[in-house]
């Protein structure tokens, strides 16, 4: 199983038909969305601040997120920081390492986009264990609470670059 992280903009038209069929569980669409509202996100706010990646597993995208940087950083984030968004594993993939793979491709990715960036960030619900489980296992650091969610406080990761 070969994998790569590459930019949206560098998917071929099959692919990107691929991505569209990717599917999240249930239960973590509270947390990820789905990638309809992700690539909506992401093609009808063209802009340099937010810039899509997908997972490619032999070509085949099953997997994506969402990076962004000024004005689409979110208040809590640092000004040196691309915060991650929408990450989301195929449901029909997941348990095969895909996340991590993303995960460990994610900090030459964003450098390549933004040079300039010293950090990454991300929230992450506290009841979402098996996020903060993978997070911190590659090296992303719980620095408190970033801010008031529907119930309790999303935690503020931070990996630095």
């Amino acid at each position: 199983m070969h994998t790569c992280l590459v930019p949206y903009a560098s998917l071929n038209a099959l692919q990107v038909e691929q991505l569209k069929e990717l599917e999240v569980r249930p239960d973590q669409l509270y947390a990820s969305g789905d990638i309809e509202s992700a690539l909506f996100m992401l093609l009808n706010r063209p802009a340099p601040g937010i810039r899509g990646f997908a997972l490619l597993v032999d070509d085949r995208p099953l997997a994506f997120l969402l990076l962004k940087r000024p004005p689409f950083l979110p208040n809590w984030a640092a000004d040196d920081a691309a915060t991650l968004h929408a990450f989301q594993v195929d449901r029909r993939f997941q348990g095969q390492g895909l996340g991590k793979a993303c995960l460990q491709a994610l900090p030459a990715v964003a450098r390549s986009a933004w040079p300039e960036i010293t950090q990454l960030m991300l929230s992450v619900d506290p009841k979402n264990q098996a996020a903060l489980k993978l997070y911190l296992s590659q090296g992303w650091v719980d620095c408190g609470e970033a801010y008031r969610a529907k119930f309790g406080f999303e935690r503020k990761l931070v990996l630095e670059l």
